[in-house]
């Protein structure tokens, strides 16, 4: 039986398209974060806009997962739908993603797992263009060895909805839990500034009040907010910056947070 693969949307737009150019630029991008703890992340906060743009950004956390390689073998990856308006929390109907790195399997056994709930749909449109799953996948590559993914794209639906299925596909150290959302968009450089300073605030509190205007992926951030609380994790900032810090101007800018959350022993 032939693998049904999600073929790279985006590869040549957000990040290179040739297998060499992108392992040394996520590569570099990585190199360049000094002093990461050497605590195991549970869960990480990621944007997604194109490498030139928040890649330092992103990397600021995948590079917490160096150290972590041998362990993590399953990631949960959820993303707001930019492109297709989807009721729930869509899983694809395919076998694998595939970047210019390589594929990465979808894990059957955590989409069964979780298809039971009413919140889960199926739905390959939702999927097909979307990039604010597909950016991930390439730092995900370098930094971990072998590893499946349960990629959700998440549309309309509650942040209880979103934490009730990370409550049930949350495992050991064996699976991390990543959240792509960039922040504010298109304010002057300043107002976005104070505006991602509170979005950074509230999540660090783990206080699930995240709207839409602070950030796109506001219903999985709100999501996984409620389960860190109830998981007792703990929150870090490891970086905010907008575009205007990065490769943009200033008179409109996105705003770009990278969080990791840990769990008390």
């Amino acid at each position: 039986m032939s693998t049904r693969l999600r073929p790279a949307a985006v590869a040549g737009m957000f990040y290179p398209d040739s297998a060499h150019r992108l392992s040394r630029e996520a590569g570099a991008m990585l190199a360049g974060v000094a002093g990461a703890p050497a605590e195991r992340p549970k869960a990480l906060i990621v944007p997604h806009a194109g490498y030139v743009y928040s890649g330092p950004v992103a990397a600021s956390a995948f590079a917490l997962l160096v150290n972590w390689k041998d362990t993590i073998r399953r990631v949960l990856l959820l993303g707001p739908t930019h492109r297709v308006a989807v009721r729930g929390l869509a899983l694809p109907d395919c076998d694998a993603f595939a970047t210019p790195l390589g594929s990465v399997p979808i894990d059957q056994e955590a989409a069964a797992a979780i298809r039971d709930l009413p919140q889960i749909v199926v739905s390959d449109p939702a999927h097909r263009l979307e990039h604010s799953l597909e950016v991930e996948i390439p730092f995900l590559q370098v930094v971990l060895d072998e590893f499946s993914l349960l990629p959700l794209a998440v549309g309309e639906a509650s942040p209880d909805a979103v934490a009730e299925a990370l409550d049930r596909l949350w495992g050991g150290p064996e699976t991390l839990i990543v959240v792509s959302s960039d922040l504010s968009h298109y304010l002057p450089y300043e107002d976005a500034r104070q505006i991602d300073a509170e979005t950074a605030r509230q999540i660090g509190n783990l206080d699930p009040i995240i709207n839409h205007y602070q950030a796109c992926g506001a219903t999985p951030v709100n999501g996984l907010l409620l389960a860190a609380r109830k998981r007792g994790l703990q929150a870090r900032q490891l970086d905010l910056r907008n575009s205007g810090d990065t490769a943009g101007d200033r008179r409109q800018v996105v705003g770009y947070g990278a969080f990791a959350f840990f769990e008390a022993f």
